[in-house]
């Protein structure tokens, strides 16, 4: 359970919070922890608010491409927030169902070998690696794009005067380049872009922790339907049947929980990305230089990357959850006893109501969703060229 669990702690450790409780919390722990939440709080908030000034300024001053550029960025800090403070709400009902999780995970070798286990970690891990290791090495690349510009083009080519930049476009009520205040802003800049990173990420794979051991259970409950041998005997057969929809029903509240959970948090995230996706893609095409081009397109990438992940989850559950289904009717049901059939009637009924990964009751979450976002994303940037060229 641990492995499952170990990249979401770490993510939710940086930005100073403790998804569930694990045991007994000391004082001096809990004392830490809410230090360098705040902290983390306070410095996204101060950068979002100050960029909320400066988008402000340039609506108002006409300057329409900087005012788009800075939106995309208070959307990324705005995401970062909101899923930090969910999570930090929600504890008690992560705790719950971290508890649950683990009273229904597969324990030594013969269980994790009738549960496929180890496929369903490896994969797991293959995917949230690569997703984490992306995401962390886009967000750096972004944040510390205009400290390579100035070093590269100004300091070691010498082809052009960069001068020094911040990574980010906010309200500064002074002339911060040939002082010494760029470096605390620079500073500040870092760890709120950090700090919003990391409070997306850590959300986003404790959320993919969850939904692998529903898709693990699914999968296990149809291989167990499909598999069992039965006798004809109505009841050995219905103690079976009993078990099956017991495990069935507890897979589904777990489900229901896993949503209700992370609903608010999607919702915003898939709301927030369409905009996000459709500011970014306009910069792209208004004719800036070419390395703000790539720039631009490693926050792309990141944005994108983020919202498949989620997708590709969903999916997941789904398939799983409507695979029961299936697996109940290639079982050798007509060697059982007519009650027996009768009741397979009803399972089927009820499995084929499919589970799927909920942004609250707006939105079922599967591949196709990432087509939806696009599509609306695509509409608002063709709104954004049309009133950019009047």
């Amino acid at each position: 359970m641990e492995k499952l669990l170990k990249y979401a702690s770490f993510f939710y450790t940086v930005v100073g919070i403790r998804p569930y409780t694990n045991g007994e919390e000391s004082k001096m722990d809990r004392l830490r922890y809410r230090i360098v939440f705040w902290a983390n709080v306070i410095n996204l908030s101060f950068v979002g608010i100050f960029e909320s000034i400066y988008a402000y300024s340039a609506f108002k001053d006409n300057k329409f491409l900087e005012a788009v550029t800075v939106m995309s960025y208070i959307g990324f800090v705005f995401v970062g927030l909101s899923k930090m403070f969910f999570i930090r709400w929600k504890k008690t009902a992560i705790t719950k169902l971290i508890d649950e999780l683990k009273e229904i995970y597969p324990r030594g070798s013969i269980q994790e070998e009738r549960y496929n286990l180890p496929m369903y970690l490896g994969t797991y891990s293959r995917i949230i690696l690569t997703y984490s290791l992306l995401y962390s090495v886009l967000i750096w690349t972004f944040n510390l794009f205009c400290v390579m510009e100035y070093w590269v083009y100004d300091k070691w080519l010498n082809v052009r005067e960069v001068g020094k930049q911040l990574p980010y476009l906010m309200y500064i009520p002074w002339k911060w380049q040939d002082n010494w205040s760029y470096y605390p802003l620079l500073f500040i800049q870092n760890f709120a872009g950090l700090t919003s990173a990391a409070g997306q990420i850590s959300t986003d794979i404790l959320l993919c922790a969850v939904a692998t051991q529903l898709v693990m259970h699914f999968d296990f409950l149809s291989k167990s339907m499909e598999l069992h041998e039965l006798s004809g005997h109505w009841k050995k057969d219905s103690r079976f049947l009993v078990d099956i929809v017991r495990y069935h029903e507890r897979i589904l509240r777990l489900s229901d929980v896993m949503n209700d959970i992370f609903g608010i948090p999607l919702l915003l995230n898939f709301m927030v990305s369409s905009f996000v996706i459709c500011f970014v893609g306009f910069q792209m095409t208004v004719g800036v230089p070419p390395d703000i081009v790539v720039k631009l397109f490693l926050f792309l990438v990141s944005s994108m990357s983020q919202v498949y992940l989620i997708c590709h989850y969903g999916q997941l559950v789904a398939d799983a959850s409507h695979g029961f289904a299936v697996a109940t009717y290639n079982q050798n049901w007509y060697k059982a006893d007519v009650r027996y059939k009768r009741a397979l009637v009803i399972i089927i009924a009820r499995s084929q109501k499919v589970i799927f990964l909920k942004a609250t009751i707006f939105l079922d979450i599967t591949r196709s969703t990432m087509t939806d976002l696009l599509q609306v994303s695509y509409k608002f940037f063709a709104l954004l060229r049309t009133m950019y060229t009047q």
